[in-house]
């Protein structure tokens, strides 16, 4: 529905001529040549399509049409500063695609507070965090406000879609992590985005020394049980000198977490568990972990999508992938 696929500068130009409202991912010098119109777009040279698959690619835009029968738009910016106001712009029966840059102090502030922001998912609020090619050096992940022209690096950028009754949008995840329930319970002492202490089956020890003398495998995540859905805050980096533990999505204090069970087939399981829908989903995004982990370059998953620093739904997500479909509305 939403003809999403990679594309050059050129036939996105010719999209946003002929009034198409987008929603683009790519890297940093092929969105910046876009004129101004109705798009956002977030920087990322990695994606996955349904006909190639995995790749990387820094000539080509990723884009996500709105959908035509959709009734109107708002694209907006927010900030740490203005973000707890966002939901004066949803429209009654819609959604929001929301694009964060990667390190930000808006990035930061959604994590720790979204789950405060008042009627935040009273409809369908999805997104992704943006980033950058892994193999230059200071990198900075960027958003777009099409109709401004603005490439951002500490604001966020949202559009937000007015559906007509007759519609309905709906979210989804695939994570394909389960705690395992044999490992240790691991509560942290503070909310954040590194630990130091945290109490292990209820003693207090430093976790950076638990993960090396447990030699924990990294590439898997913490998972947390979210009255019912699986959430996992994914490890960013061990730092044994001072003995802090970073992460990738802030940990909660007051809740249970248990390492990943152990995955033998990390591609094959994301087979599996990516549904075959339909109807093409109207927006999805999947982790730049999971395209790393999983070597999806060059592998094909029936959902597609940006690839990304960081998953919107719920809550800031790590290693899972997110897709949001619009159907038809029994009214």
């Amino acid at each position: 529905m939403n003809k999403a696929a990679t594309k050059t500068v050129e036939a996105v130009t010719k999209l946003l001529e002929e009034g198409k409202k987008l929603a683009l991912a790519g890297d940093e010098e092929v969105l910046s040549k876009l004129p101004e119109g109705n798009w956002i777009g977030g920087t990322t040279p990695y994606f996955i399509t349904e006909k190639d698959g995995g790749e990387f690619n820094k000539e080509k835009i990723y884009a996500e049409e709105i959908p035509e029968f959709a009734e109107d738009i708002k694209i907006k910016t927010y900030d740490e500063y203005n973000f707890d106001e966002i939901s004066s712009n949803f429209y009654d029966n819609g959604f929001t695609l929301f694009i964060i840059p990667a390190f930000s102090g808006i990035h930061e502030y959604f994590a720790l507070n979204n789950w405060k922001i008042k009627n935040l998912y009273k409809n369908p609020f999805v997104g992704w965090v943006s980033g950058f090619d892994l193999n230059t050096e200071n990198a900075s992940a960027k958003v777009y406000n099409g109709l401004t022209g603005e490439a951002l690096t500490d604001k966020a950028v949202a559009i937000h879609v007015k559906l007509p009754d007759n519609k309905k949008a709906g979210v989804n995840i695939v994570n394909i992590f389960n705690q395992d329930k044999n490992a240790d319970k691991i509560e942290f002492l503070n909310t954040g985005f590194e630990a130091e202490e945290c109490l292990i089956n209820d003693k207090k020890v430093n976790f950076a020394d638990y993960l090396s003398i447990k030699n924990i495998d990294t590439k898997l995540p913490l998972v947390a049980d979210y009255s019912g859905i699986k959430i996992n805050v994914s490890i960013k980096a061990v730092d044994t000198e001072n003995k802090k533990v970073h992460f990738y999505a802030p940990v909660f204090e007051n809740r249970i977490y248990r390492t990943a069970e152990p995955i033998k087939d990390y591609t094959k399981e994301f087979k599996i568990k990516v549904p075959k829908l339909y109807n093409e989903p109207a927006f999805s995004c999947n982790c730049i972990l999971n395209y790393l982990y999983g070597e999806l370059e060059n592998n094909k998953l029936s959902i597609g999508g940006p690839v990304t620093f960081g998953e919107i739904a719920y809550g800031l997500l790590n290693q899972t992938l997110v897709y949001m479909t619009v159907n038809d509305n029994e009214i």
